[in-house]
């Protein structure tokens, strides 16, 4: 069963940075698309970044500037990186992909493998 396992979450004040990385235990050529979900308390799981098996992106207009989605096929990893973080920004991190050799378009995206999440917490 392939897995996907994230890392890189953690406590950040207000202006700080983090990178997340998604690591998938299978092929990353297997996956049409990896993104990142995010979930705050009392919220729906959001959409925040996305990445093509071509490399094409798409961003949440909330994030849009501060946030880069990028791949190391190589690794078998997909990174966030959060720049410029906003206690709004606090939520658990999922990573998700839709299993898959060929891209489609965004619209839309089937995601049916997730992982387990992790923590991003940003203090003001």
């Amino acid at each position: 069963q392939v897995q996907l396992v994230e890392s890189g979450g953690g406590l950040v004040q207000a202006g700080g940075s983090l990178r997340l990385s998604c690591t998938t235990s299978g092929s990353i050529f297997s996956f049409s698309v990896m993104g990142w979900f995010r979930q705050a308390p009392g919220k729906q799981r959001e959409l925040v970044a996305a990445i093509s098996n071509g490399g094409s992106t798409n961003y949440a207009d909330s994030v849009k500037g501060r946030c880069t989605i990028s791949r190391d096929n190589a690794k078998n990893t997909v990174y966030l990186q959060m720049n410029s973080l906003k206690p709004e920004d606090t939520a658990v991190y999922y990573c998700a992909a839709e299993q898959g050799y060929i891209f489609t378009g965004w619209k839309p995206v089937h995601y049916n493998l997730w992982g387990q999440g992790t923590q991003v917490t940003v203090s003001s």
